[in-house]
């Protein structure tokens, strides 16, 4: 068989990831295996592969292969997110390109055009996945706007509506401008941005009196209802039941009293904008203020801005603040830094609005979802634990959830509008069933005569992104429609869940909700939640700042085993990864040097005729033992989601225990035989290697594995058994590691004297620790000593200690290479003299004597006696060499 000399990941990756495929083996079916489920965090259809998804989609893989390896129905559901604000920005981008105006199009014709960019872009990041190696099940790859997928979204809305927790009403809302659209709490970011305070005189209607007032956003002056002074203000008692005028538009509005003023705060009173501020229209709704919005969707502002009509917000902040002081009513301007709530998708400064939009009712529903995280007997558990704290947080202070979005991409609001009334709708899944509840509603009316399906106008609103992706442990196997079908019965929990702690309310949380309130159990036993990948500089990797590598370039320049080994060996469960290239060349490395070892050991010439050498048997046994030792570490690392750990243990058992050690133990000598015993023996120990390994490093595992031997497809490498874990001896692990330090003592030795390792040696040992001689031929074969013998007393020549055990290698002139030795020596002798100069210069000085402490004085000269000491040894083993 011809084996390559070097492994080129380019080949080998395409090849098997289509052997996989073409054998179906990433495919699950119910049957009567334990199922074990896990379903992607389904990335935006939008999305290209970054870090985070490498990361993410790495650490499923591992689990799922490894459960694949134990035996299981290992079923991994791929699929994406429609990612609503994401998507519609992206084909509106593109119409806008093309001349089309998103505002010129019917809602049928747009998401014509939306459908056509998704099939055209869509599965982008699906298909950069399996350059990765992800082993999903990709006959069963879901879309959250799947026919099957939104009619469960559409029956799970009816279903909430009927139960009363789901509602329509005006309230205060996050809007985004840029998307033109609302957005849950959750969704805005809170960031400190420095701006300044604006101070402005109210004048007060009959008088010559003004009243200053503080605000961070003097372009709101035109929604103004109310000024507000607190009662028990001294100051502002004269003000009590007079009215003010808005600066600019002349507006005359009355001066309330509320407790809730901070006197405190700028100059104790403030303004008050019901329209513009949520604070301000809770004291709106308790005064009976008018409501004036001053801003079009786009935030410009609209008619009741005057002369700014149709100008941005941040423009006419700048322009009416220059006017305000032309006019004489700015009296100054203030640095002042505040939170600025920010859309977590457009990055745009997000405007509180009043509008009609749809709620669902969060307080009852979270309550068995707290308690299965958090409960005594949690059914869930959350890995690492630090984030139960995160969990409970965002968990007891939930707020009604706004699901609305006015949006066309995405699941349109079941609401059907027959009347011209804010409450003449109804909520059905289907408009024929909405036309049959509508007529009963106008037939208490006696107003249904001339009423036709037609009549109908559905809400133009669709559902939140996040509303269909809660459903996803239960929807991709199709258990709302269809609650007691076969699949959802088996996959059903899932087991493990790996996403970012970034969307653990968004998601996380929400799909637990739905698992209790749709399932009456949890979606899932496990989360994993990653850490944000960073680059080596602690910053988060974004294209703004250029430090996010092109993950496709590392595959192609490292191999997928390559960057998936450095993606996990720096990254701890829940802690940010600190994203080095150089672990995707140790990851690369890693794998050149486990194929080295593949090819010396199939270059052996196998004799059936020889007996197995002891070296051979003992090292074996000891790797075998080894072996079950790390196995048990792994299992232990897995069970506590520790997977960078449990990589770590297999490394270090490849790298150091198996190439290192066994490997120099059995080899044979220079182009001699090797017995079958041995070779078989050591063909078995790197078979349990690679499927221990197979799940971290798929590509590499497969490629060797069917080098080793002619396999047929039920022989695989991806669906062998995984390694069992035995009782071991423990006893042999710790007297070879004993072992291991003779030999390096005794390596140390040769290395120091220039003892080349073609010059066998002698090795006394005074033997005060008791060790046997079970090891005595692996020392001999693996130092070249030709005898072992214990001693009483200490024998001339080069030593070293193991432990209480003292070791003694007499030196022959004819083993050393005088030469080099003295050229050694001399140099060591350089170094100790300089070494020597420097101290005693130090204590030659009276003022660093006089001055230092006396535990500094007294280790200097310690100092100096010991070097005085080396060199006299120094210079008595040259002299001794030169007399040679």
């Amino acid at each position: 068989m011809n084996i390559p000399s070097k492994y080129d990941a380019s080949l080998v990756e395409s090849k098997w990831y289509d052997y996989w495929m073409k054998h179906n083996y990433f495919h699950s079916e119910v049957d009567e295996r334990e199922p074990y489920t896990i379903v992607i965090p389904p990335p935006n259809v939008t999305g290209v592969l970054h870090m985070g998804h490498m990361l993410n989609n790495t650490i499923q893989d591992v689990l799922i292969r490894r459960a694949r390896l134990l035996g299981k129905n290992a079923c991994w559901v791929p699929g994406t997110d429609h990612a609503s604000i994401a998507t519609e920005a992206k084909v509106v981008a593109k119409l806008k390109e093309q001349g089309i105006d998103k505002n010129d199009l019917s809602r049928e014709e747009f998401l014509t055009h939306a459908w056509q960019w998704k099939h055209e872009y869509g599965g982008i990041i699906l298909d950069q996945l399996k350059k990765l190696g992800a082993s999903c099940d990709w006959e069963r790859t879901a879309f959250t706007l799947d026919k099957e997928m939104s009619e469960s979204v559409i029956k799970v809305f009816v279903d909430l509506y009927n139960k009363g927790l789901i509602y329509r009403g005006f309230r205060m809302v996050n809007w985004d401008p840029e998307a033109k659209t609302t957005l849950s709490d959750e969704e805005v970011i809170h960031e400190e941005k420095q701006g300044n305070l604006f101070y402005l005189n109210y004048n007060i209607e009959g008088s010559e009196d003004v009243l200053t007032i503080a605000t961070t956003r003097p372009e709101t002056i035109f929604g103004d209802t109310a000024i507000c002074i607190n009662p028990s203000d001294a100051r502002f008692s004269h003000l009590k039941g007079k009215k003010a005028i808005v600066p600019l538009c002349g507006r005359v509005i009355p001066i309330i009293e509320d407790e809730y003023v901070d006197v405190e705060f700028g100059t104790g009173c403030l303004k008050v904008t019901p329209a513009h501020d949520e604070n301000d229209k809770v004291l709106g709704d308790k005064h009976a203020l008018d409501v004036i919005d001053i801003f079009n969707d786009d935030a410009s502002l609209n008619s009741f801005g005057l002369h700014y009509e149709g100008k941005d917000r941040f423009v006419v902040r700048k322009e009416v603040a220059k006017e305000l002081e032309e006019k004489g009513h700015l009296v100054k301007t203030e640095i002042h830094t505040n939170k600025v709530g920010t859309s977590e998708r457009t990055k745009a400064v997000i405007e509180p609005r009043l509008s009609d939009q749809w709620f669902l009712k969060m307080e009852d529903l979270v309550k068995p979802a707290i308690d299965a995280v958090l409960g005594e007997n949690p059914d869930i558990n959350l890995y690492p634990k630090k984030f139960e704290n995160t969990y409970r947080h965002w968990m007891e202070n939930i707020r009604d959830w706004n699901i609305s979005r006015q949006l066309w991409w995405g699941q349109q609001i079941p609401a059907y509008f027959y009347g011209k009334g804010k409450n003449d709708f109804v909520v059905a899944e289907s408009k024929e069933v909405a036309y049959e509840l509508a007529k009963k509603e106008l037939a208490k009316s006696s107003n249904n005569n001339s009423f036709s399906i037609d009549d109908l106008q559905q809400d133009e609103d669709a559902l939140d992104t996040w509303f269909s992706s809660w459903l996803w442990p239960i929807s991709v196997f199709d258990g709302i429609r269809n609650p007691e079908n076969k699949e959802i019965k088996y996959y059903y929990p899932t087991n493990d869940l790996v996403t970012g702690p970034d969307i653990l309310f968004f998601w996380v949380a929400r799909m637990i909700v739905a698992g209790y309130e749709y399932k009456s159990e949890k979606p899932f036993q496990n989360v994993y939640l990653t850490g944000l990948v960073r680059d080596k500089q602690r910053r988060k990797m974004s294209k703004s700042l250029g430090n996010s590598p092109d993950a496709l370039k590392l595959i192609d320049t490292y191999g997928a085993d390559g960057v998936r080994v450095g993606l996990l060996l720096s990254s701890a469960a829940g802690n940010d990864l600190m994203f080095d290239e150089d672990l995707c060349q140790q990851g690369k490395q890693f794998a050149n040097k486990i194929w080295n070892a593949f090819r010396l050991i199939k270059g052996w010439e196998v004799d059936e005729s020889l007996l197995q050498p002891s070296t051979s048997k003992m090292g074996i046994a000891w790797y075998e033992a080894k072996f079950q030792k790390a196995l048990t570490e792994i299992e232990d690392h897995f069970s506590k989601y520790r997977l960078s750990d449990a990589l770590m243990t297999i490394y270090k058992l490849i790298t150091d225990a198996f190439s290192s050690w066994l490997l120099e133990i059995v080899k044979p000598a220079y182009k001699q035989p090797i017995d079958t015993y041995t070779f078989n023996a050591v063909i078995r120990i790197l078979e349990n290697n690679l499927k221990v390994l197979h799940p971290f490093m798929p590509f590499l595992t497969e490629e060797i594995w069917q080098y080793i031997a002619k396999r047929t497809p039920e022989e695989a490498i991806i669906i062998e058994k995984y390694p069992t874990l035995e009782d071991f001896d423990k006893e042999i692990i710790l007297k070879f590691d004993f072992v291991t330090d003779v030999i390096s003592g005794i390596r140390t030795v040769r290395k120091n004297k220039n003892i080349p390792f073609r010059d066998s040696i002698e090795l006394n040992v005074i033997n005060r620790e008791k060790t046997t001689n079970q090891f005595d031929d692996i020392i001999s074969k693996l130092t070249n000593t030709i005898k072992i013998k214990e001693v009483a007393e200490k024998v001339e020549g080069a030593s070293f200690r193991v432990k209480s055990n003292e070791y003694f290698i007499p030196l022959a002139i004819d083993n050393i290479d005088i030469h080099a030795e003295l050229s050694k020596l001399k140099s060591e002798l350089k170094r100790a003299e300089g070494f020597l100069f420097g101290i005693q210069k130090k204590l030659s000085n009276n003022k660093f004597v006089e001055n230092a402490p006396e535990q500094v004085i007294s280790m200097e000269r310690k100092k100096e006696s010991d070097t005085l000491a080396k060199i006299k040894t120094i210079t008595s083993s040259i002299q001794n060499l030169s007399d040679n």
